[in-house]
């Protein structure tokens, strides 16, 4: 399949410049959490030319390169609602677009010669779609990755197509362009394996002995071998509703409160086709521009106010916030319609329904099964462990 790369460099920072113009004349970090809990800070972009550095390394270990460089609190759902907004233009372009990650898009070309008769052409009408604030790489050629590192090396204003001989191009690039983990870019330059080159000319079997299951994948990317399937993205209903508090709060009640009237309003646009909420994504701003953000899936879609709260209010108390909060905001992301169900007319019976209805919720509440029951799998057999096994009662 040929391909087309967008690469958007320092996509994150471009971003912060257009709404904070003043970071074009600062070195500047742009910083978000590790995980939910928040402790450990990571890189997602910076500067160009702070040497020494690299995206998901820890503030710390950066820190102690560069010292004095601003940080940012990175705000993802503002870069996403910027990149899905250039997404859109591309998808007039070529039906067939996927978001790899913020900054990098990739574009099905095949099918494309009759409305662009070259490559020059396809190429001024990407270059069209995006502003030039965001200094557009593009590349050419059979498959993702390789693709992608034509964007890379393209020269300023240009392109680069890939055509048969791959391996030399990519021969001598640092093993850092390789898509793995931090961890295992490191360990390649640990074994002395410093470029694609020195990779590709090893066997596979050393490779995978190492590395486990990206091993197979380090060694077909460094030959330029990427057979990976496009995956467009599809277009979804969401609505979102937000808004900004009078004053910063730490009140769990206030933010509920708040939540609660935003899902009211939600639901307001929603009610009239008679269909409720299955998935829903809550977020929260600091004063200080940290983003937390929980996503919320519901068994049976939640048909009014009442039946979503009491699940926010759960992630709300289980998830602290990472600060004071300023800002807030819901986004529905799947709806749903009831499924009807007609209760049994023995009052014993709907007792046992309603307890396997609590027991569902509790499953769906926490996270995992939390009550089971014994049943037979080999009555059978010698050993006594296979005789029997705990399956979860909701199921």
């Amino acid at each position: 399949m040929k391909i087309l790369c967008v690469l958007l460099p320092h996509f994150p920072l471009r971003c912060e410049m257009l709404r904070h113009p003043e970071l074009s004349n600062r070195q500047a970090a742009i910083v978000r959490p590790k995980d939910t809990a928040g402790s450990q800070k990571i890189l997602l972009d910076y500067s160009p030319g702070l040497d020494g550095i690299q995206r998901d390394m820890p503030l710390q270990q950066a820190l102690s390169r560069h010292g004095n460089i601003d940080l940012v609190q990175a705000d993802v759902p503002y870069y996403w609602t910027v990149f899905n907004e250039l997404l859109d233009g591309l998808e007039n372009i070529s039906p067939l677009v996927e978001a790899m990650e913020l900054g990098c898009a990739y574009l099905s070309v095949d099918g494309l010669q009759l409305i662009y008769p070259n490559n020059k052409a396809l190429v001024n009408a990407v270059r069209n779609v995006i502003p030039a604030s965001y200094n557009v790489q593009i590349g050419i050629a059979e498959g993702k990755f390789p693709a992608c590192l034509a964007a890379l090396n393209s020269p300023p204003g240009g392109y680069q197509i890939l055509t048969d001989d791959i391996g030399t191009f990519l021969k001598d690039m640092s093993s850092d362009v390789l898509p793995v983990s931090l961890k295992n870019r490191g360990k390649l330059h640990n074994f002395g394996l410093h470029t694609l080159g020195q990779v590709a000319v090893l066997p596979i079997g050393p490779l995978q002995a190492q590395f486990g299951l990206e091993g197979k994948q380090i060694w077909e990317l460094a030959r330029g071998c990427d057979d990976t399937p496009l995956h467009p993205r599809f277009m979804k209903e969401t609505i979102e509703e937000s808004t900004s508090l009078l004053s910063v709060t730490t009140s769990v009640e206030a933010i509920i409160a708040s939540m609660e009237y935003l899902l009211s309003r939600a639901f307001v646009r929603i009610a009239v086709r008679g269909m409720g909420i299955r998935s829903l994504t809550i977020w929260t701003c600091s004063w200080s521009a940290e983003h937390w953000e929980h996503n919320i899936r519901f068994k049976e879609p939640a048909m009014d106010t009442a039946a979503a709260i009491s699940r926010i209010k759960h992630s709300l108390e289980s998830f602290p916030q990472p600060g004071p909060v300023e800002q807030l905001g819901i986004k529905v992301t799947l709806l749903g319609c009831c499924s009807g169900k007609q209760k049994n007319l023995f009052p014993e019976i709907r007792a046992t329904d309603h307890l396997m209805e609590d027991i569902k919720q509790l499953d769906l509440r926490l996270g995992s099964p939390q009550v089971y029951k014994v049943k037979e799998i080999e009555p059978w057999s010698r050993i006594p462990e296979r005789r029997y096994a705990l399956v979860p009662l909701s199921r």
